[in-house]
């Protein structure tokens, strides 16, 4: 049996998308309308904001109210949890105010710079805004997205671990930005532990050649398979202070989607779920980069 393929984008609120004028009506001037409309296009949504910040169950209540019933959001886990660098001032304020002085008063923390305490309520902060989707049946995966210096090794698999742990109730999708993961040596241990442990590999398109590079292989190591576009603009893949809008700045060609359709189709075999996500995110290009894939998929 094949599995279903869910097209969407890695956001419907950025503003470079509103302002661009091409995908929502005119008439859809609020957050209620525009997701309304966007879930009247696509069936599935990432949820980036939520790397950014604490999401909050206020919102995720709102989300579930206002899409179709079988619609469905993936969300990115808070950057925190997956060894970004990290703000003090995008904690909520009461853990901001629980942090030791020293530690509250640097630029950035990471996930080891919290104490364990804390760390537990962030965790379970960040599960109880994912009720009301859980609840209405709309959560897709939680997506960790791991940062280049996130390298293969016994201490990395265990936090990895961990993190799934903490999100028991919930499918974990891995995404690594190391391709030391991917390589000849590493491939086989990597896919291994990710199948044994029911762990989706995250399979990527983005610009080749780079230590962030993963080859753009497509494997099932879940019962959910992820797919997400990153664009091929080399230039400012790592290039120092190039914000995500100018990053993830692309459109795709049908020659370059092209090849992606047989293997989104054959993680269709093996998967019951496929999601195959955008970041393209400047202006309209998640949409029509999705919907150009939507169409080489019929």
């Amino acid at each position: 049996m094949t599995g279903r393929i869910r097209i969407g984008t890695c956001s419907w609120t950025d503003p470079s998308l509103i302002r661009a004028g091409t995908f929502y009506p005119a008439g859809a001037q609020t957050a209620e309308a525009r997701l309304n409309y966007y879930a009247s296009q696509f069936d599935i949504v990432e949820v980036d904001s939520s790397y950014y910040a604490m999401p909050s169950r206020r919102n995720a209540t709102l989300w579930a109210e206002r899409t179709p019933g079988d619609f469905i959001f993936d969300v990115k886990a808070f950057r925190l949890f997956t060894g970004h660098p990290t703000q003090p001032q995008s904690l909520p304020a009461d853990i901001r105010g629980a942090l030791p002085g020293g530690i509250a008063q640097k630029k950035n923390l990471y996930y080891r710079d919290v104490p364990a305490e804390l760390q537990e309520h962030l965790w379970s902060r960040f599960e109880d805004a994912l009720l009301p989707l859980d609840s209405a049946g709309k959560l897709g995966v939680v997506l960790l997205q791991f940062p280049p210096w996130f390298q293969p090794g016994v201490a990395q698999m265990d936090h990895i671990l961990a993190c799934r742990e903490h999100l028991a109730h919930h499918t974990v999708a891995v995404e690594f930005r190391n391709n030391r993961w991917l390589s000849e040596q590493s491939r086989g241990a990597t896919l291994s532990f990710l199948r044994q442990h029911e762990l989706p590999f995250v399979c990527v398109d983005e610009p080749q050649g780079f230590r962030s590079s993963v080859p753009p292989i497509a494997e099932v190591t879940a019962d959910t398979a992820i797919v997400r576009f990153h664009g091929r603009k080399s230039e400012a893949w790592e290039a120092k202070n190039a914000s995500p809008g100018d990053r993830f700045d692309y459109y795709y060609s049908e020659e370059e989607l092209t090849p992606w359709v047989d293997h989104i189709k054959g993680c269709a075999a093996g998967a019951s779920e496929v999601h195959v996500l955008f970041n393209t995110n400047n202006g309209d290009q998640g949409v029509v980069n999705a919907r150009l894939m939507a169409r080489l998929l019929l």
